[in-house]
């Protein structure tokens, strides 16, 4: 009997352990790259912040702003801005994105890529940049979660 009560606890066990494997993806992903309360405002007239309307995106830093800052887009409708955590791996030293050529987001870290107006990734990454909203009121922009 407990030869048989030892199986049984070791295959819950391994399901359990597979189980955790399974739903791990997104809950590392979260622990490793936590969310963070967004609240910035940038003003498009300052010079700082000028390339948003000629470029069509700019870094913001600050309080506010997460870890390693946002990128803010102006897309069709409007704006948007892109975390600059790499989404697909932990934190580190190379792996705050960057704006390549003006249309992708780049991760020096290992390479991964994104189209810059839509967050798709191109390669590498296997899921989009967290987003947060860009409104625009007037000259200031605020960005928030």
């Amino acid at each position: 009997m407990n030869v048989i009560k030892m199986k049984l606890n070791r295959f819950l066990l391994l399901m359990l352990m597979i189980s955790m494997a399974c739903n791990s993806e997104d809950d590392g992903q979260k622990s490793c790259n936590p969310e963070y309360n967004i609240s910035a405002s940038i003003n498009i007239n300052l010079p700082l912040y000028s390339q948003l309307e000629t470029r069509g995106w700019t870094y913001v830093d600050g309080a506010g702003t997460g870890t390693k800052g946002v990128i803010v887009v102006k897309v069709v409708n409007g704006y948007k801005a892109y975390d600059r955590n790499a989404p697909h791996i932990c934190p580190g030293i190379d792996t705050r994105l960057e704006v390549v050529d003006d249309i992708k987001l780049y991760c020096p870290q290992d390479g991964a890529e994104w189209i810059l107006l839509t967050g798709e990734p191109i390669i590498i990454a296997d899921r989009a940049p967290r987003t947060y909203s860009a409104v625009r009121n007037g000259d200031i922009i605020n960005i928030f979660n």
